[in-house]
Formats: C-alpha cells, sequence, structure tokens
C-alpha cells in the first residue's frame, strides 16, 4: 500500500469550529477544527452521499444536513443512522501553517464498523430478532459494533433482505431506484458477520415463560433475549367491496412491485388518506403519469402535525403538478365496474379509477406476544431502557416509551426514529447496563422537488412561529407548548435543522431563544 502525505490548506484559513471540504487526488476531504486540533475525515455522508460541509459541526459532531446521520469529527465514528457505515479518517499532522494529511492508494469513501466475530466459546447465548426493518436490522449490526459474541438470529416474514424502506414510496414508486440499490447490505455482509437471516418465516407465538419463540410451521427457536422489531400493517377499510384486487396498500416490497405492475396499465388512481405515506405515493404516482385524485377527511394535509400554512403549502405543490383533492370527504363504499373500481364518497360523487391506494395508517405487529404490557393502539409499552419484560426488548413500530423530553408515553412511526432505538436496545442486550434512550425524534418527506424536515415532537402546540418564507420552502417553523420549543420543521434550512437537532438533544426544556444560532445559519 502506497501512501502519500499532502499539503491541503494553511491553518490560518481554518477557524475553530469551522468546516472546510477539500478535494485531494480525486478523494474528498473534510477537515474540521474543535478547540485548537485539526482532524480530516470523509466528506461525504455513507448514507446518501451528502456533503457533510453543508451540515453542522457541533462540538465533535458531525450531523448530515439531510437525514441527520451523526459522526465523530475527530474519528469519522458513526454516532446515529439512519448512515450504517463510519466516515473514513485520515492521518493529519501541522507543520507550521501547513495541514498535511496522509492518503492511500486503497483510500475508501467510507470507513467499515468495527465489529465483534462470533465466538461461542466465549458467549454461547442466542439473541433473537423478530423483524428485519429500520430497527431489526440496525440491532443486529449494533450488536456486533457492542462486541456480543453470540449468536444472532435475524427473522423475516418477507423474502429479502433489509431494505430501504422509506423509498418505497419515493423513488423506487416512481421508477428512479432498482431492486438492488434498495438493499441496506449485500448477503455476503450477514454471511461475514454472522448474523443469520430466517425468511420467510411467520412467527405465531413468543412463549415469555419459557424463552420460545414458535413459527407457523411448527418449528421453534429457544432465546435467551429478544428483540421484537415487528413494525406494523397497513391498515384497511371496513367498507362493501374494500377486498377488491385493485384496492391496494404500500408498506413493503411486494405491495410496491404490484402496484408498479399495475401501473403500467393503469391510467386514473384515488389516494384514499394524506398521511405522509399517501402524500408521497400521490407525487409519485402523478410522475410516472397517473392521473391522481387524493380523498380524505382532513380538511388540510397535515393539519394536525404541520399546522395550516404549511398543509395548505403542500396541497399547493401537489395541485400545481397536476394532482386533484377531495378534502373534507368521507368514502362510503367501493363498487367494481369492469376493470375499473368506483369509489363512493358521502357527498354522492363518485370517482373511477383503475387503481385505489389506501394510506391512512398502521396497525402494530403484537398478536403473536404475551407476558408484555399492551397498550389500547396495540403497540408494546416500554421502559426508557426499551425493555418490556424479562429479557424482552422491543424498538420501531410497536414500541411505545416515555419521551425523554416529557415523560409521556410517546409511539413514533419514524425510520431514523425506529434504527436509533433499535442500536439503544441492542446496547441494552450486550452489555446488561441501562442506557437509556434518548434520541430526537426527526423524519423528512420528499414530495416532487420539496423537502421538509422536522425534529422534536409534540402532539399539540399553542403557536407556531414561522421564520422565513413557506410559500417560497424556505423556512422554519417553531412548535412551541407552553413556551417551550417543542419541535422544529424546515425547508431549505437544512443546518439550521441540523443544529436544531442538537440544541433539543443537549437541552430537554429549550427556549426560543436557545435556537439563535439555528436562526442565523
Amino acid at each position: 500500500m502506497n501512501e502519500n502525505e499532502v499539503t491541503v490548506t494553511r491553518l490560518s484559513e481554518l477557524g475553530d469550529g469551522e468546516m472546510k471540504q477539500i478535494s485531494v487526488d480525486g478523494v474528498e476531504v473534510l477537515l474540521a477544527r474543535i478547540n485548537g486540533e485539526c482532524f480530516a475525515v470523509g466528506a461525504h455522508c455513507t448514507h446518501y452521499g451528502a456533503p457533510l460541509v453543508e451540515g453542522a459541526l457541533v462540538g465533535d459532531r458531525i450531523i448530515c444536513p439531510w437525514h441527520h446521520a451523526c459522526f465523530n469529527a475527530k474519528n469519522g465514528e458513526l454516532l446515529e443512522p439512519p448512515a450504517l457505515d463510519a466516515l473514513p479518517s485520515f492521518p493529519l499532522k501541522i507543520d507550521g501553517d501547513e495541514i498535511l494529511i496522509t492518503l492511500s492508494d486503497d483510500s475508501s469513501d467510507r470507513g467499515n464498523p468495527a465489529m465483534a466475530e462470533r465466538d461461542q466459546g466465549v458467549d454461547d447465548r442466542t439473541f433473537a430478532i423478530i423483524g428485519a426493518g429500520a430497527a431489526g436490522y440496525s440491532a443486529a449490526q449494533a450488536l456486533r459494533e457492542f462486541k456480543f459474541q453470540g449468536r444472532i438470529v435475524m427473522i423475516s416474514r418477507e423474502d429479502r433482505s433489509p431494505y430501504d424502506r422509506p423509498n418505497l414510496s419515493k423513488d423506487y414508486l416512481q421508477g428512479h431506484a432498482e431492486p438492488e440499490w434498495m438493499r441496506l447490505r449485500s448477503d455476503d455482509f450477514f454471511k461475514q458477520h454472522e448474523i443469520e437471516m430466517l425468511r420467510p418465516k411467520e412467527v405465531e407465538r413468543v412463549d415469555a415463560s419459557s424463552k420460545c419463540i414458535e413459527f407457523a410451521d411448527g418449528t421453534r427457536l429457544v432465546y435467551d433475549c429478544l428483540l421484537v422489531a415487528s413494525g406494523s400493517s397497513p391498515r384497511r377499510l371496513d367498507l362493501p367491496d374494500s377486498d377488491l384486487e385493485n384496492i391496494l396498500v404500500l408498506r413493503d416490497f411486494d405491495q410496491a412491485d404490484e402496484l408498479i405492475k399495475r401501473c403500467e396499465t393503469a391510467k386514473r388512481v384515488v389516494v384514499v388518506g394524506a398521511s405522509f405515506i399517501a402524500m408521497e405515493a400521490a407525487a409519485s404516482l402523478r410522475q410516472r403519469g397517473l392521473e391522481v385524485t387524493v380523498v380524505a377527511p382532513d380538511r388540510l394535509p397535515f393539519e394536525r402535525v404541520l399546522g395550516d400554512e404549511i398543509g395548505g403549502m403542500f396541497k399547493a405543490l401537489q395541485e400545481g403538478h397536476g394532482v386533484e383533492f377531495r378534502l373534507e370527504s368521507s368514502i362510503q363504499g367501493f363498487e367494481q365496474s369492469g376493470e375499473k373500481v368506483d369509489v363512493l364518497l358521502g357527498s354522492g360523487e363518485r370517482l373511477a379509477a383503475e387503481l385505489v391506494l389506501l394510506g391512512i395508517g398502521v396497525v402494530p405487529e403484537t398478536g403473536f406476544l404475551s407476558g408484555v404490557e399492551i397498550h389500547q393502539d396495540g403497540s408494546v409499552i416500554a421502559d426508557e431502557f426499551l425493555c418490556a419484560g424479562e429479557d424482552i426488548y422491543v424498538a420501531g413500530d410497536i414500541a411505545t416509551l416515555p419521551d425523554s423530553r416529557s415523560s409521556e408515553l410517546i409511539r413514533i412511526e419514524h425510520w431514523r426514529f425506529a434504527m436509533q432505538q433499535g442500536r439503544t436496545a441492542a446496547f441494552n442486550m450486550a452489555h446488561g447496563d441501562k442506557k437509556a434512550f434518548k434520541a430526537i425524534p426527526f423524519f423528512w418527506t420528499t414530495q416532487f422537488d420539496a423537502t421538509l424536515n422536522y425534529v422534536g415532537h409534540t402532539r399539540q402546540w399553542d403557536r407556531i412561529l414561522i421564520d422565513g418564507d413557506i410559500d417560497a420552502q424556505e423556512f422554519l417553523a417553531f412548535y412551541f407548548e407552553h413556551d417551550q420549543v417543542k419541535a422544529v420543521a424546515g425547508m431549505g434550512r437544512d443546518r439550521a435543522l441540523a443544529i436544531a437537532e442538537e440544541v433539543m438533544r443537549c437541552e430537554p426544556v429549550a427556549s426560543y431563544e436557545m435556537f439563535g444560532e439555528a436562526l442565523n445559519a
């Protein structure tokens, strides 16, 4: 391996607390100066390749501007998903006013996470993970990162490796992403790190007293510790003819493929619901050239989550691209009409379409569980350590747990939040320690060419303060409850949103004044 020491910039040109991206022999490097010391790591997020220089450097943490993966600026270590790999780190030295880094001829754009090897002689325990989505996969990788050397068994009802579920309603549905690109890891990765995959495998029952998982095919698996990350299933409508074959849902890969197949001969689609999945799918289907009508009981999309102004902006955005709406509308049923289906509205109107897509929420998949406390919504109630019973942990869509900022019970159905929970659950499983889950919720939605990011959580707010211009899609929206900022949404202010998340992480009770740096970002 050949190494090359290169002068990249002057120390006087890099201020304390600043980042700078440079290109050296075709390698993109990010320099950071922290308390007088300089460090060099990879310049692009290992999730989707975002330029980290456009994100935020807070202390020694680099926050990605797009989806808020977080890395240690000193060594590139992965701190927060949705990235799965660390950043490469480059040796650096200072010579007078010159900053020099050392590159090798095998320099990569990512650093592999340090993972333990399985050794039954050291640890003969079996850790089982039910679910291979965001939380389940994240936990499996993290167990090896956290030096667990026992047996890991990940159980999936789908006959696929873990994949990027958020893109089902975005790039994949639009036809801009190939199936192979959607995979989080290759099968070789699981073999290399001895993470067993049981797929497709349907769990019928978990016997907590005997620590046994019983499968629908009659087989069993005895575990020492269990993570339940079984996710959720799309809600269906209990209405006349709601089981027609051209009424679809979108949650998994097979459902996405079926929808795409039917789009080849369809011209019109009715999307039922104004959820994030529904609105993203509406945008994607419109981009495929279909005529799209959204039917929902809401007065505006996202009104209860984001408020009137932002909801109105998204409605106008969709309408500007040709999507039609029937809001404040109810559905009375469906009728087959040849190859088409008529959607019957409460107003008496009939909407004819070749396809109907339901996007009306999800139901936690917990029917196979016993010996744990079940919430009225079907989720599992856990403590702040994600523990729901003796040697049973939960993560993802099925997890209801205390909010680290307010102590109220919350359940949040976000991809990144599920990954964060998976990592914390894995830490507690691997070490037997009690590490409380304190991550700040974050989600994003992309519709047409517009992306909104949201950090924090609140079910209700007293007022919303807007900094910027919503119609121009360049703003921050602060959601207040009792004079405290509980959440911040934004468009066109990526660095500010990254800083806002760090403010919330460091300050459980955050006042508006604490976000001054974000406002000026």
